[in-house]
């Protein structure tokens, strides 16, 4: 199957983050994947993503398409061949685009489930809400721009933070062959974020109690991401062993 390099526009990039009890995000995980830790808690978040200009790499900008995107993250860590490597665990990816739904897993990697999205924007704050077609996920979140990175368990700056989610570019998402992770990897000479506050947030993911029984997931902080040109491409298939993860 041929998975071409896509180009794209991130016109608007929404990370929210979530501290995370390790022995809970471990058990959500297939293995040999890991949590990945900062100051003994685990990393998990939202992206929320405005995508444009989304095409082959060989293709003019005027042709690309632009979609709403969410997508769940656990950060992760694995041995490989030549030390410890890291990226995002993505147990599901959601979008309003059909072509996006129907080429995910087929055209290119990530398989992506339909979502309905509504999204306000003003100089204040930033509101993304979705909720699944399938009914198993609500998000609902109100970010406002900052000057300063404030207030997180996590990242001491906006600095550490930044450098954190750059590193974290692969994304390994589950397939329905149920043996291997797809991997869609993000790059960018253009990498830039700001810091953001979040005013609310709502999680049908995060709240779930059976998932994350009271305490284990507490909202630490949030970013924010504009106008940046970025590259995504397949990665070779992750194996995993069947069976293994709750997520």
């Amino acid at each position: 199957m041929i998975r071409p390099r896509l180009a794209s526009v991130i016109e608007r990039r929404l990370l929210v983050n979530y501290r995370v009890d390790p022995h809970v995000a471990a058990a959500l995980l297939p293995a040999p994947l890991r949590p990945q830790l900062v100051r003994g808690q685990a990393v998990a978040g939202i992206c929320l993503l405005r995508i444009g200009g989304v095409r082959p790499a060989w293709a003019p900008a005027a042709a690309g398409l632009t979609s709403e995107n969410a997508a769940h993250r656990i950060a992760v860590e694995w041995d490989g061949r030549d030390g410890v490597e890291r990226g995002v665990y993505i147990p599901r990816r959601d979008t309003a685009s059909r072509l996006n739904a129907f080429a995910g897993g087929r055209i290119y990697p990530g398989e992506h489930g339909r979502a309905d999205f509504a999204v306000r924007e003003d100089a204040d704050s930033v509101r993304v809400a979705f909720a699944t077609r399938d009914g198993e996920v609500e998000v609902d979140a109100t970010v406002e721009p900052a000057d300063e990175l404030r207030g997180s368990g996590l990242f001491t700056d906006l600095a550490e933070a930044s450098e954190f989610f750059r590193l974290g570019g692969r994304g390994l998402s589950p397939s329905t062959r149920g043996d291997h992770l797809d991997v869609l990897e993000l790059s960018t000479d253009a990498w830039k974020v700001t810091a953001g506050r979040p005013r609310s947030v709502r999680s049908s993911f995060f709240e779930d109690l059976d998932r994350f029984p009271p305490g284990s997931a507490v909202l630490d902080s949030a970013l924010v991401m504009r106008g940046v040109a970025a590259d995504w491409s397949q990665g070779e298939p992750f194996r995993v062993e069947c069976g293994a993860g709750a997520a």
